[in-house]
């Protein structure tokens, strides 16, 4: 049963973020109905295979679809038979980005949270996966689909939907609004005989829900019971910083979304399974640290938005400044909560976290070079009706072919290389995009065909063929797969790769980039050392390392050692 606690906190949570609505009088109705929702589950709900963090932990980030074949076969039934063979036991955590019917943005214009594309199968296989894998799963909770039924329902007053989406009226200053894209914010609305405005922070078919009501966050507390029900352990809450708006403030961020997250991580605790929340928040550092929360009581992960950019930047630039800046800043993680690192994933490489890091003639360069190398840009509109990058759409194969120092691409392949053994050595959780695992470049074809600037990231490998590359020990993709999965293989050996395992960042000039981890029973120490320039570096190893053995080969490491182009050490105080 509930504790009565728990019960108090989240009457405290609902009073505070509903005090000010028309439904003050009903919410001791809402907080029983929680109640009743935690405990039947509690009595009667399936209990999954709970994740244990440790330096085993790797995410792979995929699509339900990322694989096809020719035949009729569901493709999360295909996606398993390659995963079995070929990354099980590398990946304790796979991340399905939305695998619900949807309308557009590849599956995050969610028509039906509570199925499953029949296109990719059913909750049987979502089920099945997750006997022997943790399944993080998304919960698209700022908005929902305008194909529907919710929003068929909205307009026609009836449930469920009625009331679920926002308006707002002529009245409701936006000025201060900080947005993420460029299309239009409202669009008017003619309802039950009121002129109405709709708000549509993403796109025209993605129309944002309305928190003001607590019917709606009632109904994302039974999607996520239904979620657990069915195999899914983490919850990423999708853009959830812009939940809560309010007349004449950013709309981002505020107070009623932070209570939000909040009373959804107690509604977590609460059940017996103790599932984890990640909140997706790309924004400028010191806003998505916030979401770990006072006293760590918000999301359990957050995304480690700023390393992306900046491990980009430093690669292409051969600079590790601001790459040091900002991580010997970065706050040490406390257990329970912990960073989710990545360089590549279905979105873009978002340019909000470098704010502060990187100034307009850095950005400039950094943007002609992505330019150069096959990536285009999105744009989000700011207040003066101006706009500013967004992100950057490209892969990361394309993102590190050429650099201005290597305008021929010599060393493409380790600088991918080597910027996957800093982020999977980096404190946190790695998690690794499903197409970076094999070098996938650009898909112009798709962007051509759909316009869509993320596409060029979103290509669908055909099984078979996949299959046989990877046969081909001399193909691209077979080199980037047996490289990658070694660094995933050694990482789940060492203990200073836990993901709280202590990181300190030692700075070692423009050229190396260096940071130490310190395992959590104080045993072993592993230095991450790496050349971001395509010369030869020498370096002292007769201080901290002439004891230390590199775990990433045999090569012995002497006081004459000099780090090649773009080559990465880890260096262990044992093995």
């Amino acid at each position: 049963m509930l504790s009565q606690q728990s019960k108090k906190d989240i009457k405290s949570k609902l009073n505070f973020i509903y005090k000010s609505t028309k439904f003050k009088k009903e919410l001791s109705i809402f907080a029983d109905e929680i109640f009743q929702i935690i405990n039947n589950y509690n009595k009667f709900g399936k209990k999954t295979k709970t994740l244990k963090i440790s330096e085993k932990t790797s995410v792979l980030i995929c699509y339900g679809d990322s694989l096809l074949n020719s035949s009729k076969e569901k493709t999360i039934k295909i996606f398993k038979k390659f995963y079995k063979k070929k990354l099980d036991q590398f990946f304790e955590v796979i991340h399905f980005l939305p695998f619900y019917p949807s309308s557009s943005d590849s599956g995050f214009a969610v028509k039906d949270h509570y199925q499953v594309d029949k296109k990719l199968g059913n909750w049987s296989d979502i089920s099945s996966l997750s006997k022997t894998t943790s399944i993080m799963a998304d919960v698209v909770i700022n908005h929902a689909s305008s194909k529907g039924l919710w929003f068929k329902n909205f307009l026609t007053n009836k449930s469920p939907g009625k009331d679920y989406f926002l308006t707002v009226n002529k009245k409701f200053d936006i000025s201060k609004v900080v947005r993420p894209r460029e299309n239009k914010l409202l669009k008017k609305i003619s309802i039950f005989k009121k002129n109405n405005l709709i708000w549509r922070t993403f796109s025209d078919d993605q129309i944002d829900l309305n928190f003001r009501n607590p019917k709606v966050l009632l109904r994302f507390i039974k999607i996520m019971i239904n979620l657990v029900n069915h195999g899914v352990t983490i919850f990423r809450l999708d853009a959830i910083a812009y939940l809560w708006k309010k007349s004449g403030s950013k709309c981002i961020n505020l107070k009623e979304t932070h209570e939000i997250i909040r009373l959804l991580r107690i509604v977590c605790n609460s059940l017996k399974l103790k599932p984890t929340i990640i909140t997706e928040t790309n924004l400028p550092e010191n806003e998505n640290l916030s979401y770990f929360g006072i006293r760590n009581n918000e999301s359990h992960w957050i995304y480690n938005f700023s390393l992306p950019p900046l491990l980009v930047h430093s690669f292409l630039f051969e600079d590790s400044t601001y790459l040091n800046k900002w991580s010997k800043n970065l706050p040490q993680t406390k257990i329970g909560n912990n960073y989710l690192n990545f360089i590549a994933s279905h979105d873009g490489i978002g340019m909000r976290p470098v704010e502060g890091y990187l100034n307009k003639k850095n950005l400039s360069k950094f943007f002609k070079r992505i330019k150069k190398n096959g990536g285009q840009l999105s744009y989000r509109k700011v207040q003066n009706s101006s706009k500013k990058v967004y992100e950057a759409n490209i892969t990361l194969f394309n993102a590190f072919q050429k650099t201005d120092y290597d305008l021929r691409g010599k060393y493409f392949l380790e600088r991918y290389i080597s910027a996957h053994a800093i982020m999977i050595a980096f404190e946190g959780i790695p998690a690794i995009y499903f197409n970076s695992i094999f070098g996938t470049s650009n898909d112009e074809y798709k962007y051509i065909i759909s316009g869509n600037k993320r596409d060029l990231n979103r290509y669908k490998w055909n099984k078979k063929r996949l299959e046989s590359l990877l046969k081909d020990k001399k193909s691209k993709q077979s080199a980037f797969y047996q490289k990658i999965m070694k660094l995933i293989s050694i990482k789940k050996k060492n203990k200073a790769f836990h993901p709280n395992a202590k990181r300190e960042n030692l700075n070692m000039g423009k050229k190396v980039f260096c940071f130490k981890r310190t395992s959590l029973d104080k045993k072993q120490i592993i230095y991450n050392l790496t050349n971001l320039s395509s010369k030869h570096q020498k370096f002292d190893f007769n201080y901290k390392f002439k004891k230390c053995k590199n775990l990433l080969s045999k090569t012995k490491i002497n006081s004459k050692y000099e780090l090649k182009p773009y080559e990465t050490l880890w260096l262990s105080n044992y093995n």
